[in-house]
């Protein structure tokens, strides 16, 4: 389980497909260990081998696919989070590191003291966004400023802008999307 709370931003430093999984090496600053979940750009991975300042981690045919993994290129920034201990605060929101879409970047302005996105989901997907609710956009957990239809508006402060890859999304980019997980259990619990 993460929170959202990006704790670094890396880099993919190698990418290759073997037996159609996709294998990544990332850069990071902290340690990572053996067996320790990672969520990359909001997509939770297992560290298969740690290296001084990267790690490599798998991801199957199925979570490349479904993903914006699939396109990131050598030399691109990602999004990096450590799962969350037990002990720690829930500073964002609970975020699973399960990517339910991927979405699309539809707006960005920039106002004095934050940025404001603009972001498609599928109509599917918009049933389980509700204004002033959470949403995780490439792993960053975000409040939902407002919502018509499939078009979910998120107002990000300059911190957060400078410490994710936000600061790099511009308008037809494609961004993972992790909608709010009570959301979707309260949905399936209710039949809808």
């Amino acid at each position: 389980m993460f929170t959202g709370i990006i704790e670094s931003v890396g880099r993919i430093l190698d990418r290759s497909v073997s037996q159609g999984n996709l294998h990544l090496e990332i850069s990071c600053p902290f340690e990572a260990k053996p067996g320790e979940s990672i969520a990359v750009d909001g997509v939770c991975l297992t560290v298969t081998s740690p290296k001084p300042g990267a790690f490599t981690a798998d991801a199957v045919a199925e979570t490349a696919g479904l993903t914006t993994l699939k396109d990131k290129r050598r030399g691109v920034a990602v999004n990096l989070e450590r799962a969350m201990l037990p002990t720690d605060r829930l500073g964002g929101h609970i975020v699973a590191g399960h990517i339910d879409e991927v979405g699309k970047v539809l707006k960005v302005s920039i106002l004095p003291g934050s940025r404001v996105f603009e972001f498609g989901v599928s109509e599917a997907g918009s049933r389980f966004v509700v204004h002033k609710g959470s949403i995780a956009i490439d792993g960053a957990s975000l409040t939902v400023a407002e919502v018509h239809g499939t078009r979910v508006s998120v107002s990000v402060i300059p911190f957060t802008i400078e410490h994710t890859t936000l600061k790099d999304r511009r308008v037809g980019d494609a961004v993972n999307v992790e909608f709010d997980v009570i959301g979707k259990y309260v949905a399936r619990f209710l039949g809808k």
